[in-house]
């Protein structure tokens, strides 16, 4: 496994973390794994020396968080970098966004709601600190606050020791650019795979400048490419994938035929296709990290090899092009 800088930290991380969403299970993902299957994996990834374990009180009103929790007790909590959010709740009024099943999601980030959430998150992992504590959404009308008003709470938290880093999540670049005018800003996140490279155009590029971390979640668009989808499925009703461009019905179709022609790279990599589309990401820069939603300690195994795979630079661009090829 790689290690990098998370931003100007001084925290080495490594190159791909474990992202939680899908562990902490819920109508979202039509039940997720076992309880104890997400332990699993979870202390499979820190024995792969995936050391960065990303979670959020909004996967599943907390859930996500208390699993990760559980699992933290069997393992060295020093061996891991800890990653929670903040800005998704459901038990005080902000700004309607979401709802799962039955229950309503807000969205809110003022200093009183941002400092009573990293105490309850503290609570469900079981740990006195959070290395990265991040904003998941911006806030938005009517419940909109300023971003140095949010800020100035999580400078206030990395003064008492509660978090060590900040970031930011699903933020535009003025966004940013605000971030930075008030705290030292340390990793942001972005949808970024081989069908969706939106952040290539300016995301990247400013990352680059001020030395942040970008992380790239959803790197194999929520399993469509792995190369297990068959082109009869369609996600259930409620399933996070059903408003998804890329699983709608035609769609799938040719992103799953594209990964068929992609067989021989598999074989010339010695990897499996998520393997292969997960090197792709990590081959784009050193200041890329990578997100991965494994459900079992199998699928950790397979996404840890990435790390080591070096793709040509012809190869690179022969993905690339015919995933290109895909939005004609």
């Amino acid at each position: 496994m790689r290690y990098m800088e998370l931003g100007n930290s001084g925290i080495q991380v490594s190159k791909m973390g474990l992202g939680t969403w899908a562990i902490g299970g819920g109508p979202a993902w039509s039940g997720g794994p076992s309880e104890q299957n997400a332990i699993d994996t979870i202390i499979e990834a820190v024995n792969q020396g995936i050391n960065m374990v990303d979670t959020a009180p909004g996967y599943n009103f907390g859930a996500s968080e208390e699993i990760v929790g559980k699992a933290l007790k069997r393992i060295d909590r020093e061996k891991v970098i800890l990653v929670t959010k903040c800005g998704v709740v459901w038990n005080r009024k902000g700004t309607a966004w979401n709802k799962v099943g039955d229950r309503q999601l807000y969205k809110l980030l003022t200093p009183e709601s941002v400092k009573l959430e990293v105490e309850e998150s503290l609570q469900r992992l079981g740990t006195d600190h959070i290395d990265l504590y991040m904003t998941h959404w911006p806030s938005v009308p009517p419940f909109e606050t300023p971003i140095p008003e949010t800020v100035g709470a999580l400078n206030d938290l990395k003064k008492e020791g509660k978090i060590r880093a900040i970031g930011a999540a699903n933020v535009s670049i003025p966004q940013i650019e605000e971030y930075l005018g008030c705290c030292e800003l340390d990793l942001v996140q972005g949808k970024y795979n081989v069908l969706e490279r939106g952040v290539e155009r300016d995301l990247l590029p400013l990352c680059r400048e001020h030395r942040i971390t970008m992380q790239a979640y959803s790197p194999l668009e929520q399993g469509l490419l792995t190369g297990t989808i068959s082109k009869g499925y369609r996600p259930e009703p409620g399933n996070a994938r059903g408003n998804k461009k890329w699983w709608q019905p035609g769609n799938m179709e040719r992103v799953i035929d594209m990964l068929d022609e992609w067989r021989p790279l598999c074989e010339k990599y010695d990897c499996t296709i998520p393997t292969l589309c997960l090197a792709w990401i990590m081959n784009q820069g050193d200041e890329v990290n990578l997100l991965t939603g494994a459900t079992a300690p199998d699928q950790v195994d397979m996404n840890a090899r990435a790390a080591d795979i070096v793709i040509s630079d012809d190869d690179l661009r022969k993905m690339r092009d015919m995933a290109e090829t895909l939005d004609k």
